[in-house]
């Protein structure tokens, strides 16, 4: 009860409050205009988090995803766009219901199940994470490496994209980490000469460029999008007690389906979404109303996408793992904070992790009333022009990598870089977060695998004979040469398909019968 009081006082404290109540309101602007994503508002926030306390850092970071999650249902229910990824699986339903008349029905759902479904997911962390971590406290350097290689292969596999090219942006992502002199034998690679590269990439940077300047370049490519029409709005909980009460099996559905995939490493909301949405049509006793306006698969994928942000957590905080690209930039923040992930944080600084907690709660609890508002603003919010909001967006990006990295301008050139690298792969459809994991776990990757070799004298066999070690590395081999099967499978039928039909050619299409003219007279 210490630990929780005092995790308490962290977080009731002025500096923390004035931070969760801004990033919130942050957090639903940026997710309400089209083409912004949850991402790129995380990323934009480090910058900020630079000067905050440890506790009002982190704060930042989640209440600001967890409101631009479910702001980006705002755009998709009003105008068929929707603002985050996330929002994209289920923004035709919500139109559909619109066009019904029933646009604060659908509005409501998106609130409410969004909340839930994070207060869900915080649940879930505040169970598995402490079993997980006292697991993790017996694990070796072994281990560790087999657990980084798994979270790698996973996020190649839970990729939209061709399996081929995620593992190549993943291979990408490890080849950057290979830059500097931060590696086991202290030898400058890939420097080229350059003093500012003898540190490295920064994390930093690399992501801010990413997925923020990206995102910039390409709104330039698409238009603006069109004006909602300014009607007054109703009640918008009205009716969400029936509905709860009404589809609980498709809520918890949701919940469970979103904890599972955001323990994923590289998979996130966006995918969390359309497996639910996907699963509530499946198992549906009324399949034939799904894209009618029917609440059913509104209510499960938006409890869904909410709940995998908190269980998203579970591997960044106990192995340093990121869960999807927002966990991917906490990292950072944490061990830019001397929060260092692992399973030591849960004993050496428990009362962090109460607080981080409660944070996760808090914001979802605030996220109600606060959304009730920016529905009402989304007139004005919606319809803000690109021209005014893109430029300022760049600035940050720009200020925020001079601060962060000392005041270096290099770290200005590497956003730059970066945000074009990004903005070319999406574009060829190489999916950016396998490279951003294999920036964030390039060094987790390296060193426990050198560590491992230095203590096994050069043998590779501990690597195999340790029964945890073991699990890990056959799961590893069996996610990299799932694509194999996949595609051997798909090439085995379409052989069988080819031989089956005996090489006969079509029959010939009938011919068209020809119509006769009629005689003198008009008659047949």
């Amino acid at each position: 009860m210490d630990t929780v009081i005092k995790a308490f006082g962290l977080v009731f404290q002025f500096d923390v409050m004035i931070a969760i109540v801004a990033s919130a309101f942050y957090g639903l602007t940026v997710g309400a205009l089209p083409g912004l994503s949850a991402t790129m508002a995380t990323a934009l926030l480090v910058p900020v988090t630079f000067y905050l306390s440890p506790i009002a850092a982190i704060a930042t970071i989640i209440t600001a995803s967890a409101m631009a999650i479910f702001s980006g249902d705002i755009p998709g229910c009003l105008l068929r766009i929707p603002g985050t990824p996330a929002s994209a699986a289920y923004t035709d339903e919500a139109y559909a219901m619109t066009r019904k008349g029933q646009a604060e029905t659908a509005l409501g759902i998106c609130l409410w199940f969004s909340a839930l479904g994070g207060i869900a997911g915080t649940l879930s962390l505040m169970l598995i994470a402490p079993l997980l971590a006292e697991m993790a406290l017996s694990f070796s350097t072994y281990e560790n490496f087999w657990l980084a290689m798994l979270g790698l292969m996973c996020s190649t596999l839970v990729a939209r994209s061709s399996p081929i090219k995620a593992i190549a942006a993943m291979l990408l992502g490890l080849l950057i980490t290979c830059i500097g002199i931060d590696n086991p034998g202290g030898v400058p690679r890939f420097t080229f000469g350059s003093t500012n590269l003898l540190g490295g990439i920064e994390v930093i940077p690399a992501l801010v460029g990413v997925f923020a300047l990206a995102e910039v370049m390409r709104s330039l490519t698409e238009r603006d999008p069109p004006k909602i029409e300014n009607r007054k709005l109703g009640s918008i909980l009205k009716g969400q007690w029936k509905l709860t009460k009404e589809y609980p099996k498709q809520q918890a559905r949701g919940n469970i389906v979103g904890i599972i995939i955001g323990v994923l490493p590289g998979a996130g909301a966006d995918m969390a979404a359309w497996v639910s949405y996907a699963m509530a049509k499946r198992f549906s006793k009324t399949p034939e109303k799904f894209g009618t306006g029917h609440p059913e698969g509104l209510i499960e994928a938006g409890a869904s996408n909410n709940a995998s942000l908190a269980s998203g957590w579970v591997p960044a905080l106990l192995f340093g793992i990121p869960g999807d690209t927002i966990t991917a930039i906490a990292i950072g923040v944490l061990y830019m904070k001397g929060l260092n992930p692992g399973p030591t944080l849960f004993t050496s600084q428990a009362e962090s992790m109460y607080a981080l907690y409660i944070i996760f709660i808090l914001g979802n609890i605030i996220m109600i009333p606060f959304g009730i508002i920016m529905i009402r603003l989304a007139s004005k919010v919606v319809g803000a022009p690109r021209s005014a909001v893109m430029p300022v967006i760049m600035i940050f990006c720009a200020v925020g990598a001079f601060a962060t990295a000392g005041n270096n301008l290099f770290a200005v050139w590497c956003v730059a870089f970066f945000g074009v690298f990004g903005f070319v792969m999406e574009k060829n459809g190489y999916p950016v977060a396998a490279m951003v994991l294999g920036i964030v776990m390039g060094t987790m990757v390296e060193q426990n695998f050198v560590t491992s070799l230095i203590k096994s004298d050069g043998s590779v066999l501990p690597f195999f004979d340790r029964p945890v070690s073991s699990v890990l590395a056959a799961m590893t081999f069996a996610a990299l040469l799932w694509p194999v099967f996949a595609w051997t499978r798909d090439w085995l039928k379409g052989r069988r398909r080819v031989v089956g039909g005996g090489g006969a050619p079509p029959p010939p299409p009938p011919r068209p019968r020809r119509r006769k003219s009629a005689p003198a007279g008009g008659a047949w």
